[in-house]
């Protein structure tokens, strides 16, 4: 998709303060962060959101959520706890309609978050 903004850090075409990146994840940190950790993990090729996922991007959400936990682990905030939360719509805040994670951690986090 030539107009979304993570594919276009994805492919290295617009900086982003990089965490991780390989062949089909790039993670990297939320310009409006909302906990001292506060990580943005995404599939390197388009998907719009959980609620467009096919059988064929399975593998691509495993391995995000993988990455997600080994993000946590290098943080520092995997042995005090983390969250990694996936919003859907704009009424949950999707804001970029690609298909992102929220790494949050590094402080106690509340429930219900919204």
């Amino acid at each position: 998709m030539t107009d979304c903004i993570f594919c276009k850090i994805a492919a290295g075409e617009i900086p982003a303060k990089l965490v991780y990146q390989d062949e089909h994840i790039t993670a990297f940190h939320d310009i409006n962060p909302m906990a001292p950790v506060h990580v943005l993990i995404i599939p390197n090729h388009h998907i719009e959101s959980l609620a467009a996922l096919s059988a064929v991007d399975a593998e691509a959400v495993g391995r995000l959520l993988a990455i997600a936990d080994q993000i946590a682990q290098t943080s520092g905030v995997a042995a005090s706890g983390y969250r990694v939360t996936f919003n859907v719509g704009r009424d949950a805040g999707m804001a970029v309609h690609h298909l992102h994670a929220h790494l949050l951690g590094g402080r106690k986090l509340g429930w219900p978050p919204g």
